[in-house]
């Protein structure tokens, strides 16, 4: 909600001065806030919005470009709304403001997408579309896995005209339906932070771009400790297993292990958590890791064969069924 409210309050900021964008965004405005209504027999424009500095800015906007006056009504918040919100209603002369903005075509018939002549403007027309639609029901969540730029659409129609509007300013968006409500989504960051940007919202774009790089600098930190801790595990629980073996070598052979492999044997449970490399540095005189390893691996088969011919358990049979499940 915070990120949300950021986007907002920068939009609210931006004034563009030409009449096409400012047509374009406060009629987008309209279309996703509200639609119309019937009073008194009279058709009504109304816009239900969540700032108070948005409802007043839309009101002046109306008054400017349409020549007419709306009203301003506070709408207290309720079970089902958890904040308060503020209607711009235009019950005098809401019929032509209908019919000039395109919510009502010729023959007095509700639009349920957008006019044609918005969403096949020019870029900033079409960026103003998006600003407009996302002050009247858009949100912005978190970069990570879930992150999305949504607006919540007042008809199927309505939103595939402004998947229409971000495709013709290269930023791909898609529509869907969640509970019954139509939604446009934008999920790849590249394309939720050049949105921004087209909107207007260029310290919210930053503001958001900053936050996705620390999270993914982090996310690759975390995966890098959780790799080093894994890999630590694997080699604590094959140091484990290998001792085990050699201990149980040692016992099924006995008296009759040959020295050199005794050695081996025996500097291995000496420094259990040496590496092999480090094997061959303590031994006198020093021998290479790969001398080490035929060592072990020489006094392993020879004791795994002893226990075959007298049918005792072998090697393996020492080695704890944590680490050899582990392994």
């Amino acid at each position: 909600m915070a990120l949300t409210a950021e986007v907002k309050a920068e939009l609210i900021a931006v004034r563009d001065p030409r009449p096409t964008v400012r047509v374009a965004e406060t009629t987008a405005l309209l279309r996703f806030a509200g639609g119309l209504h019937s009073i008194a027999g009279r058709v009504a424009v109304e816009a239900e919005v969540d700032d108070r500095r948005l409802a007043v800015r839309t009101a002046r906007d109306i008054a400017e470009i349409y020549g007419v006056r709306p009203e301003l009504a506070h709408v207290q918040a309720s079970g089902s709304r958890d904040s308060e919100r503020f209607a711009v209603r235009v019950v005098k002369g809401g019929e032509t403001l209908a019919r000039q903005t395109g919510l009502l075509d010729m023959r007095r018939r509700p639009v349920r997408g957008l006019p044609n002549r918005l969403t096949t403007g020019n870029a900033d027309d079409l960026a103003a579309i998006w600003r407009g639609a996302f002050l009247a029901s858009g949100s912005l969540s978190e970069p990570g896995r879930s992150a999305s730029l949504e607006v919540a659409c007042p008809s199927g129609e309505a939103g595939m005209a402004l998947v229409g509007a971000a495709g013709r300013i290269g930023i791909q968006a898609k529509s869907r339906e969640v509970r019954g409500v139509p939604r446009v989504v934008i999920r790849d960051s590249d394309a939720i932070r050049a949105m921004l940007l087209a909107m207007g919202a260029t310290s919210a774009a930053e503001s958001w771009d900053q936050m996705r790089q620390r999270r993914e600098v982090r996310a690759g930190v975390n995966r890098l400790v959780n790799f080093d801790d894994a890999n630590l595990r694997r080699s604590a629980q094959a140091a484990v297993a290998a001792c085990a073996r050699v201990e149980r070598a040692l016992e099924i052979l006995g008296d009759e292990v040959p020295e050199h492999l005794q050695q081996a044997g025996q500097l291995r449970l000496a420094h259990r958590d040496a590496s092999l490399d480090e094997l061959g540095h303590h031994a006198d005189p020093p021998l290479t890791k790969d001398a080490v390893a035929g060592r072990i691996r020489r006094l392993l088969a020879m004791a795994d064969k002893r226990a075959t011919k007298e049918g005792i358990p072998g090697t393996e049979s020492a080695v704890p069924a944590a680490t050899e499940n582990a392994l």
